[in-house]
């Protein structure tokens, strides 16, 4: 099969990529500033979602869109309505222009309307323009995912690397259920190429319900790090999140992640179909999960400010 994935450039992206690829899928990757080594198989395509023009060239001759482009956070004219919103209704409209018969959604456990969050509110934007489409879909409404590449484990680690604290979101913590990469791809390839989950929203959460916490200490330990770990209001974790998206290239923390550890992801919004029992995630947030995940050792460093981010990223 053919398939594009836009955001191909990006941790689920080029996870699901290296995956189709090694079945001996031709793969579009689609992206802002296409990067990677993948292969001969491989078309890369500059674009970001604004052009439906250059969309539909890049979706020609596929079966299939894995849509998993988004961000965490608003940058310049890189806004939440026009990546998430505007962004899927081009994505849309050139798989159907291209003759594509499938997209595959990446969207959020907690996406929903009327909640007072941008980020949720645009997903579940972007959820109905796919159930709307005319088109056959999935929509996964994942967890919080982790693997190599990822930001969870790669901020946790080069946190703990240069200043060895953690403040939890609120009094009371919020659980999580921390998905493994290599559980998300398997649920979007049998999406993508076997056309399971016809015309269904489904939720991805891990196999293990933990405290952010907990899962901090797992990785400190891994680290050889002794950590101090307390709670903050939630106003504070807004305040530093406004400080991090204003000075850091990927900021530690951004504001709808604020919101999303506030809530906990464990449970979808609003309701879901059921993943099927065959494709729900088996892998614990284990010591060798999370060996296989963590980026080389590193503190935060310069590198990581915007106001010394090159031109050439």
């Amino acid at each position: 099969m053919k398939i594009a994935i836009t955001g191909g450039s990006g941790f689920v992206g080029k996870h699901l990529a290296q995956t189709l690829l090694a079945e001996g899928h031709d793969i579009v990757v689609v992206s802002r500033k296409p990067r990677g080594k993948f292969g001969s198989r491989v078309n890369l395509a500059a674009a970001d979602l604004s052009d439906i023009a250059v969309l539909e060239n890049a979706f020609a001759g596929c079966d299939v869109v894995a849509h998993c482009a988004g961000i965490n956070r608003e940058i310049g004219v890189q806004t939440f309505q026009r990546v998430h919103v505007e962004g899927t209704s081009n994505v849309v409209r050139a798989a159907r222009r291209a003759g594509a018969k499938k997209i595959v959604l990446m969207s959020f456990l907690r996406a929903r309307p009327d909640c007072g969050s941008p980020y949720h509110e645009s997903k579940w934007a972007a959820e109905e323009l796919v159930r709307r489409s005319g088109l056959d879909f999935t929509i996964l409404k994942s967890g919080m995912v982790y693997g190599r590449g990822d930001h969870m484990l790669d901020h946790l680690s080069h946190s703990f690397l240069t200043f060895p604290v953690l403040a939890t979101v609120g009094f009371r913590q919020k659980r999580i259920r921390p998905v493994a990469i290599d559980d998300l791809v398997e649920i979007l390839r049998t999406a993508l190429i076997d056309g399971r989950l016809s015309r269904q929203t489904v939720p991805v959460t891990g196999a293990e319900e933990l405290y952010l916490s907990d899962a901090a200490r797992r990785v400190a330990g891994i680290l050889g790090r002794k950590i101090l770990i307390f709670p903050a209001p939630i106003w504070f974790h807004y305040l530093l999140a406004n400080l991090f998206e204003w000075t850091m290239k990927v900021p530690l923390v951004a504001r709808a992640q604020v919101r999303i550890l506030s809530e906990g992801v464990v449970e979808p919004a609003p309701g879901c179909d059921e993943l099927p029992a065959d494709l729900k995630p088996t892998r614990f947030f284990s010591e060798d999960q999370i060996r296989k995940g963590l980026p080389d050792r590193a503190p935060f460093g310069l590198h990581d400010l915007r106001c010394c981010v090159s031109h050439a990223d």
